[in-house]
């Protein structure tokens, strides 16, 4: 059963930084894609960024471009998300979740980190 746990959220003022964590579990991720999604109270939910699993390479929403760095560590399983530069509209629950490279389609979610940005 693919588990996802995501960890590191808090409150931090305008300029800041936080490292968000996701632990996964339940199979091997090598042909994953493991996606960061962010949703504010009253918005839709909105993509952050993504890396693939085998390559490491990373894609990011215009918004967080310059600012946020996806990252992954084989060894302990993890997908790291360091927030730099943070900003009062990057507060939101925080997502981590996987798709096959194969797919479109994100299948699996963890249950999300709170990260409140105060100016």
């Amino acid at each position: 059963q693919v588990q996802l746990a995501e960890s590191g959220g808090g409150l931090v003022q305008a300029g800041g930084s936080l490292r968000l964590s996701c632990a996964a579990s339940g199979r091997t991720f090598n042909s994953y894609t493991m996606g960061w999604f962010r949703q504010a109270p009253g918005n839709e939910r909105e993509f952050v960024g993504s890396i693939i699993w085998s390559a490491g390479s990373t894609y990011y929403a215009e918004s967080v471009k310059g600012r946020f760095t996806i990252s992954r560590d084989n060894a302990k399983n993890t997908v790291y998300l360091q927030m730099n530069s943070l900003k009062p509209e990057d507060t939101a629950v925080y997502y981590c979740a996987a798709r096959s490279i194969t797919s479109p389609v994100y299948r699996y979610w963890g249950q999300g980190t709170q990260v409140t940005v105060s100016s």
